[in-house]
């Protein structure tokens, strides 16, 4: 599982801070979680390939968030996209979008399907064989969604010396990785936890992004590998939080406590502090294994 920051600033763009996007690979996947103004620069820089993107998650229509989509849509139509790119936000979001390209006369030459989200409870809204995201509802001052992407759990391992052992033919194994018991050469009935191991452990991402403080999603994201938080501010302006509806860097690190969480990642910082130590410092009184998101920066797990 591996993920690219692409930008993880509040507010407005700057010429050396993004606001929030980030690139998610897990499984196989490729997910484009939020957009902000830039997005698609920050994929060039990075050498993110665009066909590789079949599912973009926008967490709330604030233009920190989303106001790089449609332009990342109309590059797509100039490079003359064909695979259907799929959009998962908040109700309104299509509207906005196709208002944009009815506009410009630039409707895509590639199926542009959006899921809009109205539900202020978590929901299952993809899967497949290997992945499954649900929706982590949030509190900010317009509808906000995190989300949640989980593993499935994988194939076993074949144990070959215990599988040749056991005088299995080969034409068994693809069974024997899917969990199942066989019958060997002899006739036998052989146990597929005599002859395999267990895969590795699925792993899971939450992104939670603009919110105050909110323990509701704590069984949500209950024992998430990896979970960032917005930490838009320090304690020392934590009378803002309820104000602007955002959270600050102790707040994000209880969260990630109560819900056992293996990393906190830190990001949505407000733009009014000079450096970021003091954010990683402030949470870790809380919670000890934190680390801080920046701009380009990759974290593989």
């Amino acid at each position: 599982m591996k993920l690219k920051i692409l930008g993880c600033y509040s507010a407005t763009p700057r010429t050396l801070n993004n606001t929030t996007s980030q690139v998610l690979e897990i499984n196989n996947h490729m997910f484009l979680i939020d957009c902000g103004e830039g997005t698609q620069v920050q994929l060039r820089k990075h050498k993110i390939k665009f066909n590789r993107i079949k599912h973009i998650f926008i967490s709330h229509l604030h233009g920190d968030h989303f106001f790089g989509l449609v332009g990342l849509i109309s590059t797509f139509r100039l490079l003359t996209r064909e695979t259907d790119l799929h959009i998962y936000g908040p109700k309104g979001i299509k509207e906005v979008v196709t208002l944009q390209m009815k506009l410009a006369d630039s409707w895509t030459n590639y199926n542009l399907i959006f899921h809009e989200l109205t539900s202020n409870e978590s929901e299952l809204i993809f899967e497949d064989e290997k992945v499954e995201v649900h929706t982590v509802p949030l509190n900010h001052r317009i509808y906000t969604n995190g989300f949640l992407f989980k593993e499935k759990k994988g194939d076993r391992k074949l144990n070959i010396g215990a599988v040749e052992a056991a005088n299995i033919n080969i034409a068994y194994y693809r069974k024997l990785t899917q969990g199942f018991d066989v019958i060997n050469e002899d006739g036998e009935r052989i146990k597929n936890e005599s002859v395999t191991k267990a895969g590795l452990k699925p792993k899971s991402y939450a992104f939670c992004s603009d919110t105050m403080y909110k323990e509701d999603i704590v069984p949500i994201i209950k024992n998430v590998d990896v979970l960032y938080h917005e930490s838009t501010f320090l304690e020392k302006h934590a009378h803002l939080g309820p104000k602007t509806k955002h959270s600050t860097a102790k707040e994000a690190a209880t969260i990630a406590k109560l819900a056992n969480a293996g990393t906190l990642l830190l990001g949505h910082y407000s733009t009014r502090y000079e450096g970021l130590s003091a954010f990683k410092e402030e949470a870790q009184e809380v919670f000890n294994n934190v680390e801080l998101c920046e701009d380009g920066k990759m974290f593989e797990f």
